[in-house]
């Protein structure tokens, strides 16, 4: 019910109930417990497989040399794993300790997850973002399964003074060369006293001998508690004693209260205290944007009494940002030459020389991430210690920041993650939980900040809007000459830097000097644009509107050349090669998703290969009814390679999606039931975002409020089929990204679609659900 929760306390649907979740100490695994069996082990050196090298430092991938604790093994035989990164529907809560528990033989029946507080000291890089937390750790986790086997088999061949090569661990058991079995809490005494092992010490399973890994048998951890109501988001946690918060915040990001009268609000039964907050102007990092705090026994109380405050706001210097004036000024501003971020061969003269020059913009709205769940924090402060329990995707930046926030040590913050209902970036930034944190030391009691929908819609970190002008170079022949893709949007450093006009390395290696195609004469620029309103990530980032335009363009180009769309586009891919960012002259720092080029390169065999799969799959090339069209887009980002050919519908004028095909390559797939259930999101959000989702802004105030107003595909239309195809790969190619790389292509796939069933050709993000008849 919390997505619904409302400001409108006559159209909020009414809560259901809840369970109490108290305070729990939180299991010490390090120490001298003779119980049970407490690895410390080593995460190891990211390249520790030799055939499997993801070809970094520890310090890059967040890894640590300290033993990072992960594993305990009771006196019964339960294991419980430790889950460092956080759960929001990606299900990695359950893969890495999935992938820990078959290197180490455990039943998975006799496993128990247990979250990580935010601690990155201890347990290594915990932002859950960039889709990266599989192909970053699924190695440390087999090293650290792999330790755990040896240390078992090391303690019962002592045991029974045989050679430890003669003992086998299987399923939860060891078992000795003449028969002898012991169970792993039998040996979980012996097998702590022992050292941990030296890699070279450690033999791992292959992949003909996975239990669990690569199997897709393995339900999400939490499903049951999920689909029941058990399951503990940020809103469930009730602590004794504890007060409920909302926060009128300024409508304008930079604004400030002018003054307040809370004389109204201070009289609503069960309202107990109002609070002005401080907030920050651009640039504020993840710092609440301030505003009055009304503090009260409950959600409704607290509710009524912020309706019932008198607020004079002083709007600040982003009181004039209005969306159709900024889109006119990046408009403008794309048509000019920027910043040159890529240059390759001599642009100008293959302009200068072209038969025929093809121009068209793409356009796209802010987004609000817009997560089922809106942000919620709970927070208690007690003996000089701060103690917050939030859905949070980076817990010890949230640690940092409450603890620099408050003046407080590091040490003395605890941040406990609960599960995310749903996050795609919003739950990144640990605002919402700085103010619980703040309040619950002002008033010296437990408090809750509750997000409403209307507070998450209006005062997010938004999605940036843009404009990408590409234009093309034709000659004689019909063949593309030369390629120049200027991209226009405010960048997401202006959250972290004063006065950013343009984009930094990572926005730039995401789709845009990064562009895969053959073509000889390049140029990829940026035109300056300054932030008026709070940026953040959104699932896939900058990509979405990469994707939408190039995608876009590359399927305007071959209508206009009487090309079909497939073979235009294998053509600009050109032959199978891996591209060299040298002698393509991309930038020296060329972002590629954390990871070295060398390892995870752009290779545009798999590009191709997932393009072509996706269109088989759909029949591309067969005659259609009329009013339906297939549409193709393919992408690469966050390391992985998708395709997707979408087939559309248009009844009465709607846009409907009846079959969806997308192919992915993103490596080894490691857990393919949860890779097809992020393809079916991706195709949830993708049609989302193509059709209905805009953030718009008047004066500087966001215009959306709600799911009226922000809408969002719905049960009587959405993707109905979506079939997912993986590129299998041994265990010797690198895992990649899954999360996100399932965005981007999807709205230009719908749009090309749309416009094979209509003639119709739609360039702005989004596009509506209705067609202008």
């Amino acid at each position: 019910m919390l997505g619904y929760l409302s400001d409108d306390l006559t159209t909020g649907a009414a809560p259901a109930e809840r369970p109490t979740i108290m305070a729990v100490d939180r299991r010490r695994f390090l120490g001298g417990a003779a119980a049970g069996l407490a690895l410390a082990a080593f995460a190891g050196r990211a390249g520790a497989f030799e055939r499997y090298d993801t070809g970094g430092s520890e310090m890059r991938h967040g890894l640590v040399r300290d033993p990072l604790v992960f594993v305990s093994i009771d006196p019964d035989g339960t294991v419980t794993l430790i889950a460092h990164r956080s759960e929001m529907g990606t299900g990695i809560r359950t893969s890495l300790p999935m992938v820990l528990a078959d290197e180490m033989e455990a039943d998975w029946s006799r496993v128990v997850i247990e979250q990580a507080d935010g601690n990155e000291p201890r347990y290594g890089n915990q932002n859950t973002d960039g889709s990266r937390s599989m192909r970053h750790h699924i190695q440390p986790m087999r090293q650290m399964g792999a330790s755990v086997r040896h240390m078992l088999a090391g303690a019962a061949a002592e045991r029974w003074g045989v050679d430890p090569a003669a003992v086998t661990v299987a399923l939860h058991e060891v078992k000795g060369p003449e028969g002898q079995v012991l169970g792993f809490g039998d040996l979980a005494e012996a097998a702590m006293a022992r050292p941990v092992p030296a890699f070279e010490e450690l033999s791992f399973k292959t992949a003909e001998d996975f239990r669990y890994i690569a199997t897709g048998e393995v339900p999400i951890t939490d499903l049951h508690d999920i689909t029941t109501g058990r399951a503990v988001y940020g809103a469930d946690v009730m602590l004794e004693g504890m007060r409920t918060a909302v926060v009128a915040r300024p409508p304008v990001v930079g604004g400030r209260v002018a003054s307040h009268d809370a004389t109204e609000t201070l009289k609503v039964p069960g309202v107990l205290s109002v609070h002005e907050l401080s907030g920050k102007a651009l640039p504020g990092k993840f710092a609440p944007l301030g505003g009055i705090a009304v503090v009260a026994t409950d959600t409704h109380a607290a509710l009524t009494g912020r309706r019932a405050l008198k607020v004079t706001w002083e709007d600040g210097p982003n009181a004039g940002y209005t969306t159709a004036d900024y889109r006119a000024e990046m408009e403008e501003t794309a048509k000019k030459p920027g910043k040159v971020k890529r240059e390759t061969g001599d642009v100008d003269r293959a302009f200068a020389e072209a038969d025929r020059v093809i121009a068209h913009s793409y356009y796209q709205d802010h987004m609000a991430q817009a997560p089922m769940e809106p942000p919620a924090a709970v927070a208690r402060f007690r003996d000089g210690h701060m103690e917050v329990w939030a859905p949070v995707q980076s817990p010890h930046t949230a640690r940092e920041d409450i603890a620099g926030d408050l003046g407080l040590g590091v040490e003395d913050v605890t941040v406990h993650v609960t599960l995310l209902g749903g996050g795609f970036g919003r739950k990144s930034k640990a605002d919402f939980a700085t103010e619980a944190a703040r309040l619950a030391r002002e008033t010296g009691a437990p408090v809750r900040v509750q997000w409403t929908r209307e507070d998450d819609i209006r005062h997010s970190f938004y999605h940036t809007t843009s404009v990408e002008r590409i234009e093309a170079a034709v000659d004689a022949d019909g063949r593309v000459t030369g390629w120049r893709h200027n991209s226009v949007s405010p960048s997401i450093m202006s959250t972290f830097a004063p006065d950013v006009r343009h984009h930094f390395n990572i926005e730039d290696g995401m789709g845009h000097v990064d562009v895969p195609f053959a073509i000889p004469n390049i140029r990829c620029d940026n035109g300056p644009a300054v932030a008026h309103t709070r940026i953040g990530w959104w699932r896939s980032v900058s990509n979405v509107p990469r994707a939408f335009a190039v995608q876009s363009f590359v399927a305007e180009l071959a209508h206009e050349l009487g090309r079909d769309q497939k073979e235009m586009l294998l053509e600009l891919i050109g032959p199978d090669r891996t591209l060299s960012p040298e002698e393509e002259n991309m930038p020296e720092d060329f972002w590629n998703y954390g990871d070295p080029y060398s390892e995870f390169p752009i290779e545009t065999g798999r590009l191709k290969n997932v393009l072509t799969m996706a269109a088989d799959a759909a029949g591309w090339g067969r005659e259609m009814p009329e009013g339906e069209g297939l549409g193709l887009a393919v992408h690469r980002s966050f390391l992985s390679h998708v395709g997707i050919a979408a087939h559309v519908r248009i009844e009465d004028g709607r846009i409907r999606l009846p079959e969806t095909h997308i192919a992915i390559d993103c490596g080894f797939a490691a857990n393919p039931e949860r890779i097809r259930s992020q393809m079916e999101g991706a195709a949830v959000m993708g049609m989302t975002l193509a059709l209905h989702s805009a953030i718009t802004h008047e004066n500087g105030r966001v215009v959306q409020s709600n799911f009226n107003d922000y809408d969002v595909v719905r049960s009587d239309n959405f993707p109905e089929k979506v079939v997912t195809h993986i590129v299998e790969h041994p265990f010797s190619v690198h895992a990649t990204g899954v999360g996100e790389p399932g965005v981007p292509p999807m709205a230009p796939a719908i749009a090309n679609a749309v416009f094979n069933a209509t003639g119709r050709r739609l360039r702005d993000l989004p596009t509506g659900e209705y067609l202008d008849t």
